[in-house]
C-alpha cells in the first residue's frame, strides 16, 4: 500500500488528542546520521493494534508498517526504559486530571499476582502448584483508581512472595514520597517478606494483609483489594495478554505497560463511541410507539417485519419457554 495514502483507521489506533499526549514523551531521533523517516504514530498504532489482537509479527496487516521497523522501535524502548517512563508520566496526568483533589504520586495502593500459561516459544516458564498452571507469574501494584505503579513477570513457579519483590523494592521513597500502605491478600503474610522488608528501612510504607472472613468459600470481593483485581480484568481486555506469547519476561512486562499506557490516554482522551446502525429492523411506527406497553402491538409489529430472524408470530411473548426432558 502506498504510504502517502491515508489508510483506514483501526479501532485501536491513537485519536489526534491521544498523540500529542504521547508523542513528545517518546525519545527524539539521534543526532547526526540520516534523518528519520519513520512515522512513529504508525509505530505506536501498530504496537497498540499488536497488544489489542495478539496478531503475530509476521502477520501484520500489509498498510502498517513492517515488522522488522515495528519491533526495533518496541525493543529499543524496552530496553532504555521508554515504556516505564510514559508509563509514570501518564499516571501522574491521570491523577491530577480526573481526580483533582488526589496528589500526583498515590499514599496508598495493593499488590496481587497472577499467573498465565505460555505458548511453545521458549523461555522462562514454571508450574504452580496453587494456580494449577504452567506458565509464567505477573506480579503488579497499583495505586487506588487502579493504575499501575510497577510490574514484574517471572517464571510461575516461584513464590508469590518471592516474586513481589522486584515490585515492591521499586516502590522507594524517592520514587512513591506519600506512599503510606500496600495492601496484598493473605499470601504476601510470608516471614521471608518481612524479613526482607525489614532489611529495607528505604521502603517508608507499611504492608497491610487483607484476609477473607471466616468460613467464606469461592470468589470474596475483599475491600479495598479488589482495585488491583479489577486492574487484571482491564488487562485481560487486550488479547495479547490473555496467555504469555513472549519468550522474554522483559518483552512480557512491555506488553502489560504498553495496555497501561493504551488505558490512560483511553481516560484522558476518550475516543467517540462507534455509530451503531441496525438495518435488520424498520422503525417503530408511531401507532406502536404510543402502546409500547401493550404486548400485542408489539408481537404483530413483529411478526411483520422480522420473519427472517425466526420469530415466530404464533408465539406469545407472555409465554414461557417450554422445559426439556
Amino acid at each position: 500500500m502506498d504510504r502517502a495514502t491515508p489508510r483506514k483507521a483501526y479501532p485501536s489506533d491513537l485519536t489526534d488528542d491521544q498523540w500529542e499526549l504521547l508523542g513528545p514523551l517518546l525519545p527524539p531521533a539521534k543526532a547526526g546520521g540520516r534523518p528519520r523517516t519513520t512515522d512513529l504514530r504508525e509505530v505506536v498504532n501498530t504496537i497498540l493494534y499488536v497488544n489489542r489482537t495478539s496478531c503475530q509479527w509476521a502477520y501484520l496487516p500489509h498498510d502498517l508498517p513492517p515488522k522488522s521497523t515495528v519491533y526495533d522501535y518496541f525493543a529499543a524502548w524496552r530496553d532504555d526504559g521508554t515504556w516505564p517512563r510514559v508509563m509514570d508520566t501518564l499516571r501522574e496526568v491521570v491523577r491530577e486530571c480526573h481526580e483533582p483533589e488526589k496528589e500526583a504520586t498515590p499514599s496508598a495502593g495493593s499488590v496481587d499476582s497472577q499467573t498465565v500459561k505460555t505458548t511453545e516459544l521458549g523461555g522462562v516458564a514454571g508450574y504452580d502448584g496453587g494456580k494449577k498452571i504452567k506458565g509464567r507469574k505477573r506480579t503488579i501494584a497499583v495505586d487506588t483508581l487502579g493504575l499501575i505503579l510497577f510490574v514484574a513477570v517471572t517464571a510461575g513457579n516461584v513464590d508469590d512472595a518471592k516474586a513481589a519483590e522486584p515490585v515492591l523494592g521499586h516502590l522507594t521513597g524517592e520514587r512513591f514520597p506519600r506512599l503510606e500502605v500496600l495492601w496484598a491478600d493473605s499470601k504476601y503474610h510470608n516471614h521471608d517478606l518481612n524479613a526482607w522488608l525489614a532489611m529495607r528501612p528505604w521502603l517508608r510504607w507499611r504492608l497491610e494483609v487483607v484476609s477473607r472472613p471466616p468460613g467464606s468459600k469461592g470468589f470474596v470481593l475483599l475491600p479495598k483489594r479488589w482495585v488491583v483485581e479489577r486492574t487484571f480484568g482491564w488487562l485481560g481486555r487486550a488479547r495479547r495478554l490473555s496467555k504469555d506469547y513472549e519468550v522474554r519476561t522483559d518483552s512480557s512486562e512491555a506488553m502489560i505497560r504498553v495496555r497501561g499506557i493504551q488505558m490512560m490516554l483511553n481516560r484522558l482522551c476518550p475516543k467517540p463511541a462507534p455509530e451503531f446502525k441496525c438495518t435488520c429492523l424498520a422503525p417503530l411506527p408511531t401507532r406502536v410507539r404510543s402502546t409500547a406497553g401493550r404486548s400485542g402491538s408489539i408481537a404483530a409489529w413483529t411478526s411483520l417485519h422480522v420473519p427472517a430472524v425466526g420469530i415466530s408470530s404464533s408465539v406469545s411473548p407472555n409465554s414461557k419457554p417450554r422445559s426439556r426432558r
